[in-house]
């Protein structure tokens, strides 16, 4: 008989330097451990974000994980501080404001500069002070309390995204309280946030470049170049050609600054990228293309309920998203010329998304964080998984947590596409080693290389928030 899925709330503080004062709701979930005489403890799950909900993951978890895996725990979910049935937070933006990709122009830069003040101070005039504690530090502090609520001597986890940096700030914060985690498609820590964001443009260039050979090889199919060099040309005439005029595709007419915005995450996949190539080549010949396989980023997703019959607020992924990236460190520019400036260089550098990844964001009008960033460097043993080609977290920051964590191993998918690899199956490779892990404490004796599995979903969905459709204007990592 399938274990019950509960629900429950709990009161932590806002600002826990101050715990006496004004707290704030924290909606937990759990499935528990059957009766095998199997169950080790409780394992806490985060889908990604910031701004992800985690409150049903217990449901999904229990479907992914193997039975001789999942009897070892209670499933715990949780929404974070601020998020869905967590004291939801809001800052009032409109659709136009939650946008969050902004390619820089010089004719446009000062429009920029300000969406980014307007988000700032809408978010300042809505929450006063509040928002400077809802960070990851305070989140792993949450977690802790759900910990000791549920009578844990330590907690296990499995995080997804950004939950691998949740995960490693938990580590490192509480060492003696950490028991079996596992961190799939790192957050590289020296990077948070802003070298977060840029490392988008350096992991696409050489995406694209492996697009450019895989889709060469398919001339018959795709039509867009029988060499990489005539593959390059044709998406870089075919981006000055939306540029001089906009092409329509699928209800829209896209420039070329949408293009290389939508097609960043698809580059990583090179059917999906061709495909959607070939579609816009085909709109802008006059022609009908075959339809992108990949869900665009902006499709709006079903409504969600931060409780019964309470609309959650259309912005609440994006307030949170912000109030997180911008709130957990102090080491954002202030100068809005500083971002003209980079935005210029990483364009040249990284052609399809650099001036995107180093413009201005509304961290540069943020206040103060709360307090410094956490420096993350244990040995606490961990396991990190990680594809090789993986647009969200680029191996380069799997590989910056890897180096960070003394004590942990990594799993490496060796050609391996997508964002999020874990999905429980254990006839994959890296699945029977977290499965292994998970089960018995071990970690593997050295690292691990993998090849990916034919015909795989190596995860939860791109974007890793287990929702069915991305939050519109919502980055996540």
């Amino acid at each position: 008989m399938p274990a019950a899925y509960q629900c429950a709330t709990i009161d932590v503080p806002l600002d826990y330097s101050h715990p006496t004062r004004k707290t704030i709701k924290l909606a937990i979930s759990r499935m528990k451990a059957g009766d095998s005489g199997k169950r080790h403890g409780a394992i806490l799950f985060n889908p990604g974000g910031p701004g992800g909900e985690g409150l049903s993951m217990p449901v999904m978890m229990n479907e992914t994980m193997p039975k001789d895996v999942r009897e070892h725990y209670d499933l715990i979910g949780f929404d974070p501080r601020g998020v869905g049935r967590s004291t939801p937070v809001t800052c009032g933006l409109t659709a136009a404001e939650q946008n969050t990709e902004h390619p820089y122009r010089p004719e446009t830069f000062n429009r920029d500069v300000t969406w980014a003040r307007t988000v700032a101070e809408k978010c300042r005039a809505k929450n006063g002070n509040e928002l400077r504690y809802l960070t990851t530090r305070n989140t792993a502090r949450d977690m802790d309390i759900i910990r000791a609520v549920l009578g844990e001597k330590k907690i296990s986890y499995l995080g997804y995204s950004y939950g691998t940096y949740l995960g490693a700030v938990y580590a490192q914060m509480f060492p003696q309280r950490t028991d079996r985690f596992v961190l799939d498609s790192a957050v590289d820590p020296a990077r948070v946030w802003r070298g977060m964001i840029q490392v988008w443009a350096q992991g696409t260039e050489p995406a694209f470049t492996r697009w450019t050979k895989w889709t060469a090889r398919r001339d018959h199919t795709f039509r867009l170049g029988a060499t990489p060099a005539a593959v390059k040309k044709t998406f870089w005439d075919l981006i000055a050609r939306a540029d001089r005029e906009p092409i329509p595709y699928e209800g829209e007419k896209l420039n070329g600054d949408d293009i290389r915005a939508a097609l960043r995450r698809q580059f990583f996949s090179p059917e999906s990228a061709a495909k959607t190539v070939a579609g816009l080549k085909k709109a802008a010949d006059g022609k009908s293309g075959p339809r992108s396989s990949a869900t665009p980023d902006h499709v709006p997703g079903p409504r969600r309920f931060a409780a019964a019959g309470e609309q959650l607020p259309d912005d609440n992924a994006s307030a949170v998203f912000w109030s997180v990236v911008c709130g957990d460190t102090a080491a954002w520019p202030h100068d809005p010329d500083q971002y003209r400036r980079d935005a210029i260089r990483d364009k040249a550098k990284y052609p399809l998304y650099g001036d995107f990844g180093s413009n201005i964001t509304p961290c540069a009008f943020w206040n103060k964080p709360a307090e410094p960033v956490t420096a993350v460097h244990n040995n606490v043993g961990l396991l990190t998984v990680q594809n090789q080609w993986d647009s969200q977290t680029p191996l380069v920051s799997g590989l910056g947590m890897h180096r960070v964590l003394k004590g942990s191993r990594m799993v490496y998918v060796a050609g391996g596409e997508g964002h999020g690899v874990y999905s429980g199956d254990p006839r994959v490779c890296a699945n029977r080693a977290v499965n292994a892990y998970l089960s018995t404490g071990q970690l593997p004796a050295r690292d691990l290389t993998c090849k990916p599995a034919a015909h795989h979903n190596t995860g939860p969905r791109k974007g890793i928030v287990p929702t069915p459709r991305p939050v519109p204007g919502a980055p996540s990592f």
